[in-house]
């Protein structure tokens, strides 16, 4: 038996993907920055507990409009698709065989599927969204989902690289184990993500501690040439 293997759940994975790789990346590299120039730990947790409430609020909020405008564009669109199909509908069926003429059905088959879907409007725009538009109807709680499931992976990201702060009082201590726990945490991450992705697993993995790095280092050497140490 041939057993296909697909990723389901693609939406939750991208919010996933999208609230964890800004969390561990942001609050990194602000600690690694405030490590160049404080020697606080306890300056460094309290201002990067700051930066996750704000970005988790931000990111959530930022996939909660995302969620909204999609809806509303598929509305509108279905809102226009039926006023079509109402004024012009044998503009609507020419528009229905040229997507089966796509598929390479002869124009016999063409006409006759144009017709059988003109008796059920409700099919009629549904297979117009779908195959004219590339519009699938969203799902009504996408938006809140969205915003729900950023936002906690964000928080849950930018936990990680703090929490050597939260144990170590000298910042420059705790940022040699905030290297490396994030580092670690950032190659699995990015190793899980390109395998679920269909990417080279590997590849995909140092692709993303390399972004996390060079944005810690960057801040990190930015803190010190301003602090002139």
């Amino acid at each position: 038996m041939h057993l296909e293997h697909h990723v389901t759940g693609s939406e939750i994975i991208r919010d996933i993907v999208i609230g964890m790789s800004d969390g561990l990346t942001v609050p990194f590299a602000l600690a690694a920055g405030l490590s160049g120039a404080i020697s606080s730990s306890g300056l460094v947790v309290t201002a990067g507990i700051a930066e996750i409430v704000a970005g988790s609020i931000a990111m959530g909020l930022g996939g909660y409009l995302a969620g909204k405008t999609e809806a509303d564009h598929y509305r509108s669109e279905l809102k226009r698709e039926y006023e079509e199909i109402e004024r012009v509908p044998e503009q609507e069926k020419i528009e229905v065989r040229e997507v089966f003429a796509g598929f390479g059905l002869s124009e016999h088959l063409q006409n006759q599927i144009a017709d059988e879907l003109a008796k059920d409007k409700k099919q009629w725009v549904d297979f117009m969204m779908r195959y004219e538009l590339g519009l699938e109807e969203p799902n009504p709680n996408r938006a809140t989902r969205s915003a729900f499931t950023i936002g906690v992976s964000y928080i849950i990201g930018g936990i990680i690289p703090l929490s050597p702060y939260l144990f170590i009082s000298n910042a420059q201590t705790a940022l040699g184990y905030s290297c490396i726990v994030t580092v670690l945490c950032l190659f699995i991450f990015g190793y899980f993500k390109s395998r679920m992705t269909g990417q080279p697993a590997f590849a995909g993995a140092l692709k993303v501690v390399v972004i996390g790095a060079l944005a810690a280092g960057a801040a990190f050497t930015m803190a010190k040439l301003i602090n002139g140490k």
